[in-house]
């Protein structure tokens, strides 16, 4: 496959699960937004800070009014990483590579661009915000089924993955930092009902909310629920099992190709470094120095994976 081929697909893949993992941001800040009405601006600048924008933001903007964090982050084409500017960069990468895809995986990207591009012609009101925010993820979702459900499992299928799980795993380690070092006001607060109503926000910011109801049957406390987000590879937007599908598809191309490049080493040993840990381990050497260093490491194999694969040659 043509390096350009591999990297169309791969950034297709990235954007989508980008405009997801974005809408989630945004629906994660207006319910922590609620909880503390008092401290909102905070709270928005914390999603702002999440989505990796801060700097751009604020040479728009000078303060974290909720409209203006909502319009940047979903609509405004000078932020690189709003929706409307990722659905457009993910299209785009589409009609690259357009006949390595089957007819349902473009028309589901082609769809997904109409409508959502439709949904944000215009600033989001309060009351609609909801429904735009469900949209977003459910077009991403309906793109992701066309790809499960017609794609042969070739190299094409592994590039779409690895772009996938290189982008969830690097939004599900900052939602996870963000919230334990800017969302919570006070160490005082740690443990209180404050700070279990945020943590459950990020479970629900990742649609992990019922599913660690089911396996825990406890009370979310903050170990319980960033164990479960780092550690259990059950959780389809954990960590751990972002890494080993990240690793698992660099093994399969591997196989197709018959060389081992260094991206492969570095997945490897990413994953594993959730071998055997305790989330009492990573807490007590530091949760944000751990998530610090996996978001550098998880940048660095996502650019040695371009140069191994030639995406810009």
């Amino acid at each position: 496959m043509l390096g350009k081929t591999a990297g169309g697909i791969f950034w297709m893949f990235r954007y989508l699960e980008r405009s997801e993992n974005t809408a989630r941001l945004v629906d994660a800040g207006f319910r922590l937004a609620l909880t503390r009405s008092t401290a909102a601006e905070k709270e928005w600048e914390s999603v702002v800070v999440t989505a990796g924008v801060r700097d751009g933001y604020l040479a728009r903007h000078e303060t974290f009014e909720a409209s203006t964090v909502i319009d940047y982050l979903l609509r405004d084409r000078t932020n690189p990483s709003s929706v409307l500017s990722v659905i457009s960069g993910a299209r785009d990468n589409g009609r690259l590579v357009r006949t390595a895809l089957t007819r349902e995986v473009w028309e589901a990207v082609n769809e997904c661009w109409l409508t959502l591009s439709d949904a944000l012609s215009r600033p989001v009101r309060d009351r609609d915000l909801p429904a735009v925010l469900a949209a977003i993820r459910q077009q991403s979702a309906l793109v992701r089924g066309a790809l499960h459900g017609t794609m042969l499992r070739n190299e094409i299928f592994n590039f779409a993955r690895l772009g996938t799980f290189l982008e969830r795993a690097d939004n599900t380690a900052r939602i996870l930092d963000v919230k334990y070092y800017v969302l919570l006001p006070s160490l005082s607060l740690v443990g209180s009902s404050l700070d279990n109503v945020q943590w459950e926000t990020i479970l629900r910011s990742v649609s992990a909310h019922q599913a660690f109801r089911w396996v825990t049957k406890g009370e979310p406390t903050p170990r319980a629920i960033a164990h479960f987000l780092i550690l259990d590879q059950r959780v389809p937007r954990s960590l751990a099992f972002c890494c080993a599908k990240v690793s698992g598809n660099l093994g399969y191309l591997e196989a197709d190709y018959g060389h081992r490049p260094q991206s492969h080493t570095m997945a490897d040993a990413c994953y594993h470094r959730f071998d055997n840990r305790a989330i009492d381990e990573i807490f007590d050497d530091g949760l944000h120095e751990f998530l610090a260093g996996f978001i550098a490491d998880n940048q660095a194999l996502g650019a040695q994976i371009e140069r191994d694969y030639r995406f810009h040659e």
